[in-house]
C-alpha cells in the first residue's frame, strides 16, 4: 500500500471483481478506484463506458462493514468484447466492502452494493480491512447483539421473508441476532417480559420484525416491569376539584374564547399525594442522564456488577423493521417504508430519543371495580371512531390489510357518535395562541405547532440531549403542579385521538399531525366533535390529501403531555397502536424520550 500526500491518503493497485485492475484511493471520507487503462488512455471511449456501468467511489458513511473472504476468484471484465459482464478469471486473496447507495431524493430507499477487491498478497488485503474497518468506525455505537422478533403473520404474511432479506445484512455487518418467531399474540411480550435484567443487559436492543402492534407488545414488553414513573391524574381526582380548579368548557364553545386567569384555571394544591411528586421521567437510581447507575453511555454494565435496567436509559436501543399494514412508526422516524433502509439504521447505530405515551385505564365498563393497568404507546391512542375501525377489522383478518380499509368504510357509515368527558392539561403555548377570540383554526394550528416540522437533527427534538435541559425538564413535572392548568370539554365526539408521533402512513402521507414531533414531550389531542357525514368525510379527505385536517369548526387540536377521559359506554374501545384496548376511563400522559430507536429522524 503505496502513500501518498498526506499520511491520511493511501494509493494500491488492486483487482475489483467485473471491472479488472483499478487504481484504489483510500482518503479521510471514503475509498475511490479507477481502471489503470483509463490513467492511460484520458477520456476514451472505454472509460466512459465504465464510468455509466458503475460507480467509482463509496463514502465511508455509506460502509456498513468490510470483510476478508480469503482465496478466491475475481472477474476481469472483457472491455474489448464489449460486454461488461465476462473476462478473464483470476484466482486472489479477496475482501469485500458492503455498503449502501442513498435515495437521490429524500426519504428514497437505501439500496445495497458490494465491491469485491483482490490481490496475490494476503497481507495486503489485511491491511485494506484494517484501514477500512478504522476508517468506518464513527461515534456512533453499532450494536453487536440484538434480539429480534418476527411477526409471520403481520400485513401480508411476509414477517418470515422480510427477515431473511435482511437477515445477511446483519451477518455481514457480525453483529449476533437471537432470532424468535413468534406463535401467538403475547409471544414477544411475554419473553421480554420475562427477562431478568442481566439477561437483557446482554443485547444492545431489541429488533421487531412486523408491523405497529408488533412494536407496541415489544414496547409493553420491555417496560412493563422496567419504567417507573407516577400515574397520571385520574378522572375522579380531576373531579373532586374541578369545581374550583378546573375550567368547563361546552362542547359547542369555539377555541380560543376562554379566559385562563383566576381561580377557575389554577389547581390550588397537587392533585396527587406526595409520594406521586416525582419527576415524571423518573428511573430507578438514575442520574440526571436518566442512566441507571449499572449502565454508562456506551453500553450495558460489567457482568460483575449488580444489574438494573431501568428506562429511560442512554444506550439500550428498539429497532422496527416494517412488514405491517400501515408501518406509521417506521415512516414517521425514517421517512420511508423500506425494510432494507431500516436494517442499516440499526446497524450502522443510529439512535434518536422517542416520547412515549403511558395509557393507565382506570376501569373497563362503568360499573367496573380492578386495579388500575397501563399500557405504552409510540405513536397513536384512539377512541370512537378509532376504536371501531380496529374492533370491526378483527373479524377480517383473513383480508390482510384491505381489512382496515372495509372496516373503516363499515364504522364511517355507522357513524357514531359517543358521550364523553375530556379533560386536557393546558400549555403555556395554547395559552398565547388563544388570546384573541377570532383566530382562525388553520392559523392556531400553526401556532400551537409553530410550523416546524420534524426532520433528521431536529433542533427542537435535540434539546432533549442536553443534559442539563433534561434534568430541567423532569426536575418540575407540570402534571403534578400546583400552577397545573386543566382545561374540560364534555359532549358528543365522533373520535377522540391522541398523536404522539406524526402517524404518517399511505393514507395520510403527511400524517394525522404533519407537525408532530418525535421527541418534544407532547401529544396532540385531536377532539371531533358530532357533525354531518359530508363535514366528516371532508376531513378524512383532507387527511389524504394532505390539507389541513383541523380547518373545520367541529374538530378541536390541542398540544397537551396529559388528559383524562371518561365515558359511560359499557363497550368502550380503544385502538393503542392499532391494538385493541377496552376501557371507559383512562389516563394518559407523554414521558419525554422514554426510549431510544435505531433512526435519525425522517428526511422528507
Amino acid at each position: 500500500m503505496e502513500r501518498n500526500g498526506s499520511a491520511s491518503t493511501s494509493i494500491s493497485t488492486l483487482f475489483l471483481d467485473r471491472v479488472g485492475e483499478v487504481a484504489v484511493t483510500l482518503d479521510p471520507d471514503g475509498l475511490s478506484w479507477k481502471p489503470i487503462d483509463c490513467e492511460s488512455s484520458g477520456s476514451s471511449c472505454l472509460c466512459m463506458n465504465y464510468r455509466l456501468k458503475t460507480e467509482n467511489r463509496i463514502e465511508f458513511s455509506n460502509v456498513y462493514a468490510v470483510e476478508l473472504i480469503d482465496w478466491g476468484l475475481i472477474e476481469d471484465a472483457n472491455r474489448n468484447s464489449g460486454s461488461f459482464f465476462s473476462g478473464n478469471k483470476f484466482e486472489m486473496y479477496r475482501f469485500v466492502v458492503h455498503g449502501f447507495h442513498r435515495g437521490k431524493t429524500h426519504g428514497s430507499p437505501w439500496t445495497l452494493c458490494e465491491y469485491t477487491f483482490g490481490h496475490k498478497d494476503m497481507h495486503i488485503c489485511q491491511s485494506w480491512v484494517e484501514r477500512l474497518i478504522a476508517s468506518t468506525s464513527t461515534d456512533a455505537v453499532r450494536p453487536k447483539s440484538l434480539l429480534v422478533f418476527v411477526h409471520p403473520l403481520c400485513g401480508k404474511g411476509n414477517g418470515v421473508n422480510t427477515w431473511e432479506t435482511v437477515a445477511p445484512i446483519f451477518s455481514h455487518a457480525k453483529v449476533r441476532t437471537e432470532v424468535t418467531v413468534t406463535q401467538r399474540a403475547g409471544h414477544a411480550f411475554d419473553c421480554i417480559s420475562s427477562l431478568s435484567h442481566r439477561e437483557l443487559s446482554s443485547f444492545d436492543g431489541i429488533v421487531a420484525v412486523g408491523g405497529d402492534g408488533l412494536f407496541n407488545e415489544v414496547l409493553n414488553g420491555l417496560l412493563s416491569s422496567r419504567h417507573d414513573a407516577p400515574y397520571p391524574p385520574s378522572p375522579q381526582e380531576l373531579d373532586n376539584k374541578s369545581d374550583k380548579n378546573c375550567q368547563h368548557l361546552n362542547n359547542d364553545i369555539s377555541r380560543g374564547r376562554a379566559s385562563l386567569n383566576g381561580a377557575n384555571g389554577m389547581l390550588s394544591a397537587p392533585l396527587c399525594g406526595s409520594d406521586d411528586l416525582a419527576p415524571l421521567l423518573s428511573a430507578v437510581e438514575s442520574n440526571g442522564l436518566g442512566i441507571s447507575k449499572c449502565t454508562t453511555n456506551n453500553g450495558p454494565c460489567d457482568a460483575d456488577e449488580d444489574v438494573k435496567v431501568s428506562f429511560p436509559n442512554d444506550w439500550f436501543r428498539l429497532g422496527l423493521i416494517p412488514a405491517g399494514s400501515t408501518d406509521a412508526i417506521v415512516i414517521s422516524t425514517t421517512g420511508t417504508r423500506d425494510p432494507v433502509t431500516s436494517a442499516l439504521h440499526i446497524i450502522l447505530g443510529k439512535k434518536m430519543s422517542l416520547d412515549i405515551a403511558q395509557v393507565v385505564r382506570w376501569k373497563t365498563s362503568p360499573s367496573s371495580t380492578e386495579v388500575p393497568s397501563v399500557r405504552y404507546a409510540a405513536s397513536f391512542a384512539g377512541y370512537g371512531f378509532y376504536g371501531d375501525v380496529i374492533k370491526e377489522s378483527e373479524g377480517y383478518r383473513w383480508m390482510g390489510p384491505k381489512r382496515y380499509d372495509f372496516a373503516g368504510t363499515v364504522a364511517f357509515l355507522k357513524h357514531r357518535s359517543y358521550e364523553a368527558k375530556v379533560t386536557f392539561l393546558k400549555t403555556e403555548e395554547q395559552e398565547t395562541s388563544n388570546i384573541a377570540s377570532d383566530i382562525q383554526t388553520s392559523q392556531l394550528f400553526q401556532k400551537n405547532s409553530k410550523n416546524v416540522v420534524c426532520r433528521a437533527n431536529c433542533s427542537i427534538c435535540n434539546d432533549f440531549k442536553n443534559a442539563a435541559q433534561y434534568s430541567a425538564d423532569v426536575a418540575v413535572s407540570p402534571i403534578h403542579s400546583q400552577d397545573s392548568r386543566w382545561l374540560e370539554y364534555t359532549g358528543r365526539f365522533l373520535s377522540v385521538g391522541a398523536a404522539i408521533i406524526s402517524c404518517r402512513n399511505e393514507r395520510a402521507p403527511k400524517g394525522l399531525v404533519a407537525e408532530a414531533h418525535l421527541a418534544d414531550g407532547f401529544l396532540h389531542l385531536i377532539l371531533i366533535k358530532d357533525c354531518p357525514h359530508p363535514l366528516y368525510l371532508w376531513h378524512l379527505i383532507n387527511l389524504k390529501r394532505g390539507s389541513n385536517p383541523f380547518d373545520f369548526t367541529f374538530v378541536e387540536h390541542h398540544k397537551t403531555p396529559a388528559f383524562t377521559f371518561v365515558s359511560a359506554h359499557n363497550e368502550s374501545v380503544w385502538n393503542v397502536d392499532g391494538e385493541i384496548l377496552q376501557a371507559c376511563q383512562v389516563s394518559v400522559q407523554v414521558c419525554r424520550g422514554l426510549i431510544n430507536l435505531f433512526a435519525s429522524g425522517p428526511e422528507v
